[in-house]
């Protein structure tokens, strides 16, 4: 189960790469509209996110905190709608993709921080 662990843990990881780099990439160009690599990002995120947050280390000790789960999980799902519902706008309004950054960055850090 360990393995199975680390291999969504590394999934989770590379969705993150992928929201994160291509909302930069985008970012930078100046033209800003959701990518396909946002959209899997953020798809990856929520899928792998979930199939985390099951029980999966048979010890209720180290089980993830449900408060901290619950928070991560609005915020990923906040993430996929912003991106699943702009995905096909030419353009995205800055305050609009800036909050998907935003929120994308606030998720890794309620990952890392929160023990």
């Amino acid at each position: 189960m360990e393995a199975l662990r680390l291999i969504l843990r590394y999934i989770h990881l590379i969705g993150f790469a992928l929201l994160l780099g291509g909302s930069i990439v985008q970012y930078l160009t100046g033209k800003l509209r959701i990518n396909a690599a946002m959209l899997w990002g953020a798809i990856i995120q929520v899928l792998t996110g979930l199939a985390l947050s099951a029980p999966l280390r048979g010890d209720a000790a180290k089980e993830p905190d449900p408060a901290k789960l619950a928070v991560k999980g609005v915020i990923a799902l906040m993430i996929f709608v912003m991106v699943f519902f702009s995905r096909k706008r030419e353009a995205v309004n800055k305050g609009h993709f800036l909050a998907i950054i935003g929120l994308t960055l606030v998720n890794a850090a309620v990952a890392v921080f929160w023990r």
